[in-house]
């Protein structure tokens, strides 16, 4: 089945369905955009690191705080990107499962646990062959593919250890993000995003769709379409919510 409401398909993207969520809120001067490019989605700006003293980031996430995605009949997130409109900086996707109430004195978000993947051009593997005789394959044109158990937990930037697992079941909002990795990241930077798609898997790898499908393919798993976007800091804090 496919999973319905999701702010991303194959016609294009549901810009109205994202918003801005970058270090401004902090005080910093990081900024970034989610364009329509033809099928694919540009994500773009400029990483501020002078601000806040060599950390910044900056993010696109869906919003609505009565979202509700269930994931559990899938077994993880495949990332298609464009890689001849794309730099080399690593990128982070993010889920969570839990979203608590604006802080009354403030009426900032309050934080809550990030479920976080990081990933880059290196990443990223040319896509798997479905049918030679119908598949067109253009070389820049790549993946990854991220299982659940992938993803790891982190509060505020850090990385933490929780005996909670991510609820599947509950996955209220899907973001893109960008860091500055404390100063190793910084200035222009943009990635054309093909898709994000929740991948049902077989015996032995994801299946994909025919791009005008969004729900059985005859021979092949069913995929469902998720909104939305990030390697690795070696010494577990990461800057960014």
């Amino acid at each position: 089945m496919a999973v319905e409401g999701l702010p991303r398909d194959f016609r294009g993207w549901r810009l109205h369905q994202w918003t801005s969520s970058d270090d401004r809120v902090r005080g910093g001067k990081s900024q970034s955009f989610l364009e329509s490019r033809g099928t694919a989605a540009y994500f773009h700006g400029t990483l501020d690191i002078t601000a806040l003293g060599g950390a910044g980031f900056a993010s696109q996430r869906t919003v609505g705080e009565d979202q509700h995605w269930n994931l559990e009949s899938f077994a993880g997130i495949e990332v298609s990107i464009d890689l001849s409109r794309s730099d080399d900086n690593v990128y982070t996707l993010i889920l969570k499962d839990e979203l608590l109430p604006p802080n009354a004195s403030d009426g900032r978000e309050q934080a809550t646990v990030s479920w976080e993947y990081d990933f880059s051009k290196s990443k990223c593997r040319p896509f798997p062959q479905i049918d030679s005789s119908t598949t067109t394959t253009t070389s820049s044109y790549q993946s990854v593919f991220v299982p659940w158990d992938h993803f790891k937990p982190t509060y505020r930037g850090k990385l933490v250890n929780t005996p909670k697992s991510l609820d599947l079941s509950n996955i209220k909002r899907v973001s893109i993000m960008i860091r500055s990795f404390f100063g190793s990241q910084h200035g222009d930077f943009h990635v054309r995003v093909l898709s994000l798609v929740a991948v049902a898997v077989s015996s032995t790898k994801p299946a994909r769709m025919p791009s005008t499908v969004a729900g059985n393919a005859s021979g092949h798993q069913k995929d469902a379409q998720v909104a939305t976007t990030a390697a690795v800091s070696g010494n577990g804090r990461r800057d960014g919510e």
